[in-house]
């Protein structure tokens, strides 16, 4: 039997492998006793704790807890199921595969492949044999070339909704296997094509097979602008990125990843000779793209579009990539839209300029919290100034120090007051020297509202703050149609975790018609730590029949919290105010009222 095979191939892979060996070819080991020590390639760490073991022919990271044997490394460190994970090791040990068969699965994958693959071709040739379909005007038009047409393999989804169905039957394809993976479904009774009129961009993984297809609508009304195929057993977002195939070989090279929103940009840049670039495919980026990345360079730069919808998927992908050890930094195009633009319109040459231009993560937050404030108010001043210690407590230590020397300069502020709104009253002991997201998830899980020498910390991490974000999180999950309300409350979300889990959902319900919600594609969405605090929430808040008025408690809270906050900026103005007396009258008038709103928010 294939499976009986598979099982003696894959002892043989073990027997034959030398663990420390081939493990030693991604990560540096040392000899430690009778093991291997080396820094852990499955997560982000300063101190080795992931060992590897000659005797029993096994690895273990005791930061982590991952383990297992050469095949399973190979599984995850190269995202790849066990069949695709034991034929690339039989290949690099000279093992004949083919000898092994093929299982029912791997059978069943194998048909899969190739039925997108003979898509593919089909797509592929209605784009380029008939020269008056629109995808090939729109793509020539947007400057694409013809060979980097045939590179990306691009192609056109004819309008007639049945070209493919009909393709399919006369090569006596079975159309059981296109309907598994979402090439063609079936509407009253008969099966139409998923794709009609688009340009068709196929995702190819590494090791150059058809998964899926990515779809441009080429006009208005007929379903959403990018439309990708269905999830399947050979094709899941949250595990590929676009044209990698293509593009790894040059990340490694340039020791960078850069990332971008679109298939065009991808395309542009490459035809255009930047050629370590990818996309995430349509939806938020996740922690498993970012981990892709992790393998082929240090360092990512993300180049989003200049819109607010590209500055806040920036924002969130950024902690994304740092979360798995990348150095992030961001590329900011001026007077153009997005990527593709800027290089048609400037050049290699000048793309490469803003590349080494691009800023580190940290300081386009701190550029983007500034310009939400009025620096030359003594409140706007101060409101920034929260703002960027919020963002400097995440940082490393060394980080940290920077930016706060950089602000303060910058600012005319205490270097002193910053360090302290940052780290607390003792800035040498306190949460600098924890990790961040350990920090956050812990504050999250026990609504800790003190620092670690007994001072209350800051009034947006204190307990009724994390209960209210919790809940508005609990209520959105519970009922999706919310979000339009929670929105107008997204800056109360001040918790890390909770701030990420909120931006993901907000970015896949934007992404999706869908009016059903699926929290496992917000999991996979989030980093690890955020899951915890996602699956806590959901076990530990138990909602009540009337949402109504639990969302309507809620916001009473979130206006009074914010009151408070502004109740206390105004009393820190005057306590320094050395303006006129009209200006002083002013913030006094404001600050009545503002104590007068909250006298009246607690009497409800």
């Amino acid at each position: 039997m294939a499976s009986a095979k598979i099982t003696n191939i894959a002892d043989e892979i073990k027997s034959r492998a030398d663990i420390a060996e081939i493990i030693g070819r991604i990560v540096r080991l040392k000899k430690s006793g009778n093991r291997w020590l080396g820094l852990c390639p499955f997560h982000n760490e300063k101190t080795p704790s992931f060992f590897v073991n000659d005797d029993t022919q096994s690895f273990i990271c005791f930061g982590c807890g991952v383990k297992g044997d050469v095949i399973s490394f190979y599984e995850k460190y190269y995202n790849l199921g066990f069949l695709d994970a034991a034929e690339k090791l039989a290949g690099e040990l000279g093992i004949d595969w083919t000898a092994a068969g093929e299982s029912g699965l791997e059978h069943d994958r194998s048909a899969l492949y190739a039925m997108n693959g003979a898509a593919a071709r089909y797509y592929h040739d209605a784009l380029i044999k008939n020269p008056d379909n629109p995808a090939l005007k729109y793509l020539l038009g947007r400057g694409i070339s013809p060979a980097m047409i045939k590179k990306f393999g691009l192609g056109y989804a004819e309008s007639s909704g049945k070209g493919l169905v009909r393709h399919l039957e006369r090569e006596k394809l079975p159309l059981a296997d296109a309907e598994k993976i979402g090439l063609i479904k079936k509407r009253n009774g008969e099966y139409a094509d998923a794709f009609w009129d688009r340009v068709i961009f196929p995702i190819i993984n590494t090791r150059n097979k058809v998964i899926g297809f990515g779809g441009r609508a080429m006009r208005d009304g007929s379903g959403p602008k990018y439309l990708n195929s269905a999830e399947s057993t050979i094709f899941q977002k949250k595990n590929n990125l676009y044209a990698l195939n293509l593009s790894r070989s040059a990340m490694t090279v340039a020791g960078t990843a850069v990332l971008v929103e679109g298939y065009m940009d991808v395309i542009s840049l490459y035809q255009h000779g930047i050629e370590n670039v990818t996309a995430s495919l349509g939806t938020a980026l996740t922690p498993q793209q970012a981990g892709i990345l992790k393998r082929y360079a240090p360092d990512a730069i993300l180049s989003y579009d200049a819109d607010e919808a590209g500055v806040n998927a920036a924002m969130r992908g950024m902690d994304i990539l740092k979360d798995v050890g990348l150095n992030v930094k961001v590329l900011i195009l001026k007077d153009t839209k997005d990527p593709d633009e800027f290089v048609r319109k400037h050049g290699k040459a000048a793309f490469e300029d803003a590349l080494r231009d691009a800023i580190p993560a940290a300081a386009f937050k701190l550029e983007k919290a500034r310009a939400k404030f009025d620096l030359s108010s003594p409140a706007g001043m101060v409101g920034f100034l929260k703002a960027a210690a919020g963002i400097l407590r995440a940082l490393s230590p060394v980080e940290a120090d920077y930016y706060i020397r950089k602000v303060a300069a910058e600012t005319g502020a205490s270097e002193g007051a910053l360090r302290m709104e940052t780290f607390g009253t003792d800035a040498a002991d306190s949460g600098s020297k924890q990790n961040a997201a350990q920090r956050d998830t812990r504050q999250w899980n026990t609504g800790e509202d003190r620092d670690g020498n007994g001072h209350e910390r800051d009034d947006a991490l204190d307990r009724e703050l994390i209960a209210l974000q919790r809940n508005l999180i609990r209520l959105l999950i519970s009922d999706t149609s919310l979000l339009p309300r929670i929105s107008e409350w997204a800056r109360i979300f001040t918790l890390p975790p909770l701030y990420r889990i909120y931006e993901n959902f907000s970015s896949l319900a934007a992404e999706s018609s869908d009016t059903d919600f699926d929290l496992r594609t917000l999991e996979d969405t989030l980093a690890e730590a955020d899951k915890l605090v996602l699956a806590d929430l959901m076990d530990t808040i138990m909602l009540g029949e009337d949402t109504e008025m639990q969302l309507a408690a809620c916001f009473a809270k979130a206006e009074r919290k914010e009151l408070a906050v502004r109740e206390k900026q105004i009393i820190e103005v005057l306590g320094v105010f050395s303006g006129d007396d009209a200006d002083k009258a002013h913030l006094i008038k404001e600050l009545l009222d503002v104590q007068a709103r909250i006298r009246e928010l607690k009497e409800r």
